[in-house]
């Protein structure tokens, strides 16, 4: 390990942020000097500019990627080597405010009982029927199922948090036969990984969980872009137009901000269908043949 890359790890983890910010971080430092084939501590703003146009012109990447990979770059520049950073220098894109996918709850159980295997398949039901983010799957442990309660406790989630979502009994009896198909049964992450899911002693990567879903939707049909985060909008959306409150869809996902939670407002269908358009209440002459 260099020297300038455990000081930035020693930065991220004085301030305890999480394995995948951790990585994430290191890998973006890392990608750029490589790009300018030069140490990262040699690199200046002129070059991080240049570097933000790529991403943008030849990756082709989307808004929010750009922005964790200046982040990425303005931790390095202002926690490790301590130099000067304002939004004057490098600025933020402009994210774009779109709508998620959400599928109906047809499709999802078109997706999950099209899973290639029954990993995938328990997989998708897991993100489904608790609106996890993949990353808290990966880390789900035996521990975390709480059969007596009919909760989920999902440790150090994002911002640290930890929260309970509901234990369905259909996912808790297909959790069971998932247990009982296993050929080493782990003692602590009720995934585990390898690629005969046999490596009891580290969890799941998070690359099986898109794969769980790209192969399922190809294998269904379905030509939208299907990913795991996908099943947690459908969570949301599908908990609110059964009339679950939003503050408690706020808590299940858990989101800081209440706002964030409302972008499902917008989704709902029930709640676009009790909505009446304006033009119901006016008193219109009928029309008259041109």
């Amino acid at each position: 390990m260099t020297r300038l890359r455990k000081m930035m790890l020693d930065e991220l983890e004085r301030r305890n942020y999480s394995q995948n910010t951790r990585r994430l971080y290191l890998h973006a430092v890392s990608e750029c000097a490589q790009y300018f084939h030069c140490s990262p501590d040699q690199l200046g703003l002129d070059q991080i500019r240049d570097y933000q146009a790529r991403l943008f012109r030849e990756r082709r990447l989307k808004p929010n990627s750009v922005c964790a990979y200046v982040e990425a770059l303005r931790f390095f520049f202002v926690h490790v080597l301590k130099r000067r950073w304002t939004l004057d220098d490098i600025p933020y894109p402009k994210r774009p405010h779109t709508l998620p996918l959400v599928l109906s709850q047809d499709e999802v159980a078109q997706l999950i009982n099209a899973a290639a295997n029954p990993v995938h398949r328990i997989l998708l039901m897991t993100l489904y029927a608790t609106g996890m983010r993949r990353a808290e799957v990966t880390r789900l442990k035996i521990a975390d199922i709480d059969t007596q309660r009919m909760v989920i406790h999902i440790r150090g989630a994002k911002g640290r948090k930890d929260r309970d979502v509901m234990l369905s009994p259909k996912l808790l009896q297909a959790l069971r036969q998932h247990w009982r198909s296993l050929k080493r049964k782990p003692t602590v992450w009720l995934f585990p990984g390898g690629t005969e899911h046999d490596n009891i002693d580290h969890p799941i990567s998070d690359k099986v969980l898109w794969q769980a879903c790209e192969r399922a939707a190809h294998r269904a049909g379905m030509e939208k872009p299907i990913h795991p985060h996908t099943l947690r909008h459908s969570f949301a959306t599908h908990l609110l137009e059964a009339g679950t409150d939003i503050r408690t869809i706020q808590i299940l996902l858990g989101h800081s901000d209440l706002r964030t939670t409302t972008v499902y407002l917008h989704l709902s269908r029930r709640h676009l269908l009790e909505t009446a358009s304006p033009l119901d209440g006016l008193t219109l002459n009928p029309s008259t043949p041109a």
